[in-house]
């Protein structure tokens, strides 16, 4: 006898999207009730970014589509026409898949341009990790998201609240958590001996010994100011000329500028403590992440998944203002003096205790049951106004 699947169309947008999504992957995979769908698209296609398709492949996922949508510059109007690009293209994917569910994660503007194609699709749309707060135009993206989404996995209980009071349905919001917890929190910190040699460019330490992680994206509602700032965090860093693996910033407005100052650096100077990379496995950046002395940035990746394992984080500036974090976290000003302070304190402090705040486990599974049975409306409404007629 024939078995009815649901088909869900998974779409990864760049390497955090797939870092956090695998877990839930492998259990549609494994799920006899699934057809699976995977459409990569964003910088998970572009080899300045690692290309982190190759990657998915490599794990066992078949990548059904690929999406090319990014224009070149990493400015704001780059970014804005790209999202009308992707629309267009997300439109002609989905129609060739006809998909029963799409599946977003997170607030990239890649993301926002497959929602607006599905949504005006009628196909159901399922967002994770909706409602949360955070800085540049990433939040904006986030809330447009949820608003065209049908089924929502926050990944915290404030967030959860966020969208409820968004006018978000009780009844279609389910808090389970972060799903990149599930394998984070039991996975071993055993990184290769090649680590370095294996991945980017740049200084060769022992990643057995004590090092830093870095990552410093772009804040897009502050373009134009990323080239100073990210010369007072290498100005910083080579003050203290510890170990330090460092990876590419994303593609957003005002990447340009931060690659450029840190190719200058490692040109001009005197740099044995500093090694770059592209992208990492999503096991091995957790890894990474677990086993760093300190991790410093303005990555969410650092506040989020390092609740799982108490790694000490600095984050830097308000690309994160607002983001729910734990006690493992220290935020500091963009500036040289407040930088060393911050990593110095940290380093002194050492491990944290792990925190439950995004989540316990068994999140992947209990996403995947949620979407084989609940049927959400397909027509939106504010929830609100309807409970205030009552």
């Amino acid at each position: 006898m024939k078995i009815d699947k649901k088909h869900i169309c998974v779409v990864l947008v760049d390497r955090a999207n797939y870092g956090r999504m695998w877990p839930v992957m492998r259990a549609l995979q494994q799920n006899p009730m699934v057809e699976l769908s995977v459409i990569c698209s964003g910088t998970m296609l572009l080899e300045r970014f690692g290309k982190a398709e190759k990657i998915l492949e490599k794990d066992g996922f078949p990548i059904t589509s690929r999406v090319y949508m990014e224009l070149e510059g990493s400015v704001p109007v780059t970014m804005a026409k790209s999202i009308g690009l992707g629309i267009i293209e997300f439109t002609n994917e989905f129609q060739r898949l006809q998909p029963d569910v799409v599946l977003l994660i997170g607030d990239r503007y890649e993301a926002l341009s497959a929602a607006i194609a599905a949504a005006y699709m009628n196909i159901t749309l399922a967002h994770v990790q909706g409602g949360e707060v955070s800085g540049s135009i990433d939040e904006s993206a986030r809330h447009t998201i949820s608003k065209f989404s049908h089924i929502h996995f926050p990944s915290t209980q404030r967030s959860a609240e966020y969208l409820i009071r968004m006018g978000e349905k009780p009844e279609s919001v389910f808090f389970f958590g972060c799903p990149a917890g599930d394998y984070i929190r039991d996975l071993p910190v055993d990184l290769p001996s090649n680590l370095l040699s294996k991945y980017g460019v740049g200084a060769n330490f022992d990643v057995q010994k004590p090092f830093f992680l870095v990552i410093y994206h772009p804040v897009t509602t502050d373009y134009g100011l990323e080239g100073s700032r990210i010369q007072q965090l290498l100005f910083a860093l080579n003050e203290l000329r510890h170990p330090t693996l460092w990876l590419w910033p994303n593609i957003d407005a005002g990447s340009n500028d931060i690659s450029k100052v840190i190719r200058s650096y490692r040109e001009a100077s005197n740099n044995n403590w500093l090694h770059l990379v592209k992208n990492l496995e999503p096991e091995v950046f957790q890894k990474c992440l677990k086993k760093t002395v300190c991790a410093i940035g303005n990555s969410s990746s650092f506040i989020r998944d390092t609740t799982f394992t108490g790694t000490p984080v600095v984050l830097i500036g308000n690309r994160q203002v607002g983001r729910e974090y734990g006690e493992n976290v220290v935020n500091c000003e963009p500036e040289q003096a407040h930088i060393l302070a911050a990593v110095r304190k940290q380093v002194d402090h050492g491990q944290y205790a792990p925190s439950n705040l995004y989540g316990s486990g068994d999140v992947s599974r209990r996403i995947v049951h949620t979407l084989l049975t609940f049927q959400p409306t397909q027509q939106k409404h504010l929830d609100y106004i309807y409970r205030d007629k009552e």
